[in-house]
């Protein structure tokens, strides 16, 4: 695929995410439009919201004035009606990271990475901008230069990602002039370190990537036991269909925020539904939250129960450190008995056991990086006053999961060696070793053609 038909359809592949991102937020608000109002309300207004809340969910802060007569309503007094909302929508995010995956790993297999992801990063950046200039509420204003700028660096995040994996399948085949300068540094280093770095980054990733998953199991199962209570507060805000269904969608659109505090709960910090409030598995202390039905299924554990959830890091930083390893080490065996010319040098058991248990922590460190970055990505201000402080707070859940990832990563790496060390059929002979033929087994001829 040439460089040109790559960008455009990287670019056209922008427009539509773009496009399906607002729709999922016009749909609900045209039906408010034209079911509450008899579509006499003049319909811009409805756009505005559409967009600023594509805005807010891909990141951009909104700068928010209470008006005088609604700020009373809610007992917002003075300097406090005038605030910003901070917190990121991630259901909306994560189409948009997930547009700029898809564009890297199809511009890696045309070879044209970087011109796929810098064309979809900069139609992303032009449509932030154009949502941005129309978005028409009264006393809500989106900040200008993060709609130009921070919807696209979601799509080069995601377009990193997918441009590495797709560059590391195809190997010297998925590169352009950019990614091939990084895989030549990679190329460069010794092996032995170039495997560490493989096994930390792919340990820790599988480690994260477990525990995301299971606090997406975590809030299933909380929703589905506090059903009951849900629902109560559904019912108790009284939305009638156009606003129910506009409700339904925006808690859909918070759902990835809360499968992330899920996760900081699991590894620890928890948290926090305002100044002042903690959630975490010692215990649940809340004041008011926000009137959303989906927080009905907060977890009120008991403390000893609920440090349980520790178990859970800790079992998948062991077995990502074990598994990884040996797959790790397979490879490198191959390789070495394929080419026995390439075979490393022997390693002292010292510096191969030091190496080890720096995969193991280099591993929490990845894991830790990953959680940090979806914690702090994931909370933010919602409101005036204690609502300032909604979400987790990002370097202890950073700093939890970098411990209890790391140490058993490193413990789960040393049993690889130890297992991998252990005597088989062959009497513990190096696997390649055992293809290859020992003096008893040439004969003359093959003896007299060695000497020759």
């Amino acid at each position: 695929m040439s460089r040109s038909t790559t960008i455009l359809l990287a670019a056209l592949e922008a427009l539509v995410v773009a496009a399906v991102g607002i729709g999922l937020a016009v749909v609900p608000l045209a039906l408010v439009w034209a079911i509450s109002t008899g579509m006499a309300a003049d319909p811009l207004d409805y756009w505005g919201a559409a967009a600023l809340a594509w805005l807010v969910g891909n990141g951009v802060d909104l700068a928010v004035e209470l008006d005088p007569v609604v700020a009373a309503s809610l007992g917002v007094e003075g300097e406090a009606a005038a605030f910003d909302v901070t917190i990121a929508l991630l259901g909306f995010s994560v189409l948009t990271v997930g547009a700029g995956l898809h564009v890297g790993r199809r511009s890696a297999t045309a070879g044209h990475a970087v011109s796929g992801v810098v064309a979809t990063a900069l139609v992303t950046g032009a449509a932030g901008s154009l949502f941005a200039l129309t978005a028409g509420v009264p006393g809500v204003v989106p900040s200008a230069w993060q709609a130009a700028i921070v919807p696209g660096l979601l799509v080069v995040a995601g377009g990193a990602v997918g441009a590495g994996i797709e560059a590391a399948r195809l190997g010297a085949r998925g590169t352009d002039a950019t990614t091939g300068v990084v895989r030549g540094r990679l190329v460069s280093l010794d092996p032995a370190w170039r495997d560490a770095v493989r096994v930390a980054l792919r340990a820790g990733a599988a480690a994260a990537i477990g525990i995301v998953g299971a606090a997406a199991v975590a809030v299933a199962v909380a929703l589905a036991v506090d059903y009951a209570t849900v629902a109560g507060l559904w019912q108790s805000l009284g939305a009638d269909v156009p606003g129910g269904i506009a409700l339904a969608i925006g808690q859909l659109a918070l759902l990835p925020n809360l499968v992330a505090w899920a996760a900081s709960w699991i590894v620890g910090p928890g948290f926090a539904l305002g100044a002042g409030t903690s959630v975490s598995p010692g215990g649940t202390l809340l004041g008011p939250v926000p009137g959303l039905p989906v927080l009905g299924a907060i977890p009120k554990l008991d403390p000893g129960l609920g440090y349980l959830a520790l178990l859970v890091p800790v079992l998948l930083g062991f077995a990502a450190g074990y598994f990884v390893h040996r797959s790790v080490d397979a490879r490198r065996r191959r390789r070495a008995s394929g080419r026995p010319e390439q075979r490393p040098a022997p390693r002292s058991a010292l510096w191969t056991g030091a190496v080890t248990v720096g995969e193991g922590l280099a591993a929490g460190v990845v894991a830790g990086v990953l959680l940090g970055v979806l914690a702090w990505w994931s909370s933010g201000a919602v409101g005036p006053g204690r609502l300032a402080e909604v979400g987790p707070d990002w370097w202890p859940v950073a700093l939890a999961t970098a411990a209890l990832v790391g140490v058993p990563a490193a413990l789960g790496a040393v049993a690889a060696v130890v297992a991998g060390a252990r005597p088989g059929p062959e009497g513990g002979r190096d696997p390649g070793a055992s293809a290859r033929p020992t003096p008893s087994d040439l004969s003359a001829t093959d003896v007299i053609r060695t000497t020759e």
